[in-house]
């Protein structure tokens, strides 16, 4: 049964009810699960409440379960998806015991599950046998909630994983379980979401509680609804690297949504959460097409060089300021280069080719056009 056919079932028993306030219920829902539950499983379980019996799907039996089937308390079930997402594996020793575990996330017709894999079963994360987008059978495994109520798929020592290379099933994308930006409401605690990287903004370190060092990056993701900021927390800081850049695709499984003091909202990125992020495709811009502040990747020659020179900037600090001049086909312009990333240039000569991504284009001296750098800024150096 389609999704309007469930909420005109609803509305037949219960007239009082409108689309709006079923809508409404259904978003609440949505919210509590994370996107981790198909929309059609959801509107059943709200006609259930209801008592509206809807009509079950017909499937051809198998030993599969599916995701939007399963309740906590199973043991001995089979569930079969496309793996959406890898975590490294985590060793524990709680006092009482100890061993590894590994998370994984796969994708089927009703939701994305979480799978857990205890200690040897770990092992073939650990191996690399496990890849994104290969069809999995997880057999022999039992069912429990984890701490926010959602059901997950255990491995014990008796349970098995099979590769189904010769999989006929055609499993949906994870974009199917993503929401809008704009749908993001408090009733949100997690999300997943699909967009592109519009900025990625300043890298900044910190001192934890336990004394340690502490990473947090935040950038922009946009889609066809509204942009959001994302934080990115410690180990994914590093975990990231530089695939996250401008104009980069990517999917986020299981953000955590957090209400902002200024209002609106922001997402967290931890190490619950998944990345998957597609490469971009570096896209050169000629330097005679720039435009102020656009973000933009340049490639060319290097015309002139200046020295380091320390400057006061409108705050009062001292920094260090290394400017060159950078020439293509079509013209050329005033690359400006702040604080620590100075380093990388000390051999720079005259001739040489340097490549510019996610440069920022601004007014500058004399009223002309020039390139600086921000935190994203990255340069590639080819000696003459």
């Amino acid at each position: 049964m389609f999704k309007e056919e469930i909420v005109a079932a609803i509305r037949v028993k219960h007239p009082e009810l409108s689309e709006q306030q079923i809508q409404d219920m259904f978003m609440q829902e949505k919210g509590r699960s994370g996107g981790l539950i198909g929309d059609e499983t959801l509107l059943r379980l709200i006609a259930s409440r209801y008592d509206v019996e809807v009509e079950k799907k017909v499937v051809e039996f198998n030993e599969f379960l599916s995701s939007g089937r399963l309740l906590s308390g199973l043991n001995d079930v089979s569930v079969e998806g496309r793996l959406v997402a890898i975590f490294p594996v985590h060793s524990f020793n709680n006092g009482e015991k100890s061993g590894k575990l590994a998370n994984l996330m796969i994708i089927d017709e009703e939701g994305i599950l979480r799978v857990v894999l205890w200690n040897k079963k770990a092992e073939v994360v650990e191996r690399g046998e496990l890849q994104i987008d290969q069809i999995v059978k997880f057999l022999h495994c039992y069912t429990r909630k984890d701490q926010f109520g959602k059901v997950e798929l255990h491995l014990g020592s008796k349970s098995r994983i099979e590769v189904n290379e010769n999989s006929q099933t055609s499993y949906p994308n994870v974009e199917k379980f993503t929401s809008k930006i704009a749908e993001i409401t408090n009733i949100f605690s997690n999300v997943n979401l699909a967009g592109n990287v519009r900025e990625v903004l300043e890298l900044k370190t910190f001192t934890k509680g336990d004394g340690t060092e502490g990473k947090l990056l935040r950038f922009i993701l946009s889609d066809d609804s509204a942009d959001i900021a994302v934080v990115v927390w410690n180990g994914k800081v590093d975990a990231l690297g530089r695939q996250l850049e401008p104009k980069a695709y990517l999917y986020l499984i299981n953000g955590k949504v957090k209400e902002k003091e200024s209002g609106g909202f922001e997402v967290h990125i931890d190490s619950s959460s998944f990345v998957q992020i597609q490469p971009v495709i570096l896209q050169i811009s000629k330097i005679a097409d720039l435009k102020e502040d656009d973000i933009v990747n340049v490639e060319g020659n290097v015309s002139s060089v200046d020295s380091v020179r320390e400057v006061t900037t409108g705050k009062g600090e001292q920094v260090k300021l290394f400017t060159f001049e950078l020439r293509d086909e079509t013209g050329s312009i005033i690359v400006t280069v702040w604080r620590n990333q100075i380093e990388q240039f000390s051999n720079l000569k005259v001739g040489d080719i340097v490549t510019v991504k996610n440069g920022f284009v601004k007014i500058g001296y004399g009223n002309k056009l020039e390139l600086t750098t921000r935190s994203g800024t990255q340069f590639t150096v080819k000696p003459i």
